[in-house]
């Protein structure tokens, strides 16, 4: 395991995207993964109803566990 364990609290939607897309630049990180939740139904619908709306630029704990369950740590 690597010393740098993804911890789940609270972030930036951009700063998260970037951890998934460490080689590209913030906005185009940000604009892969609105991507990837929208071709994602049912994970838009569980973010939803966890107060999550689109264009959020902050994402709760219990957001990004969500995410990090469908996508996997980045």
């Amino acid at each position: 395991m690597n010393e740098e364990t993804f911890k789940v609290r609270a972030y930036g939607f951009g700063e998260l995207a970037q951890l998934y897309f460490p080689n590209i630049t913030k906005k185009s990180a940000s604009a892969q993964m609105r991507k990837w939740i929208s071709n994602a139904k049912k994970l838009i619908k569980n973010l939803e109803k966890n107060g999550y709306k689109s264009g959020n630029r902050l994402l709760t704990p219990v957001q990004v566990k969500i995410l990090v369950d469908e996508f996997g740590e980045p």
